[in-house]
């Protein structure tokens, strides 16, 4: 894994070792990230099941304001210390080791780009995206940024959200989401 653009481009992250997680590969990230643009910059991050922070790291690389990581493993949360030290992200990165669904509940932060990444084929995705649409945790032209396998879909009963883009990669689909055109 690695930093593909900006400030740390080039900079090597560690992983989890084993098969427990399964980082976002560097032709998707690069994907996810073109297609979001300047959405990035100054961008207030919350990267829910966060694994070692790859996607945070890579937003925060390209000019992203701050990151909030949510991870319950145990594992990946030290990863995710040790990339943040590695990068030296101590002032634009907090990183909880708490249970996602737990952190929404008492979230009171509004943010600009919000990366829901769990565990494929569990129905994690809809339960996540009604609570962040019942909590308005999103800013207004904020984008929520969905993973699942290719074989998931997501529910249609999200409004006042709405899907603007999927995108298949390999065995990856790519959700962007934003509030509905009103």
């Amino acid at each position: 894994m690695r930093i593909i653009s900006g400030e740390w481009k080039g900079r090597r992250l560690k992983a989890v070792k084993g098969l427990e997680t399964r980082p976002t590969s560097d032709k998707v990230k690069g994907a996810i990230f073109n297609i979001l643009g300047d959405k990035v910059l100054e961008a207030k991050v919350l990267d829910l099941f966060a694994g070692t922070g790859n996607l945070s790291w890579e937003a925060l690389s390209r000019g992203a304001s701050k990151a909030v990581l949510i991870e319950k493993s145990p594992e990946s949360y030290k990863v995710a210390l040790e990339n943040r030290a590695l990068l030296r992200a101590e002032f634009k990165a907090s990183i909880l080791k708490m249970d996602a669904f737990r952190f929404l509940d008492q979230n009171q932060e509004k943010f600009d780009l919000v990366f829901v990444d769990p565990p494929y084929r569990q129905g994690m995705v809809d339960r996540t995206l009604s609570l962040i649409k019942n909590l308005e945790i999103l800013n207004t032209n904020g984008v929520i940024v969905a993973e699942t396998s290719v074989a998931e879909n997501i529910s249609p009963d999200i409004h006042p959200l709405e899907i603007r883009i999927t995108k298949e990669y390999g065995d990856t689909k790519i959700w962007f989401l934003q509030e509905a055109i009103k």
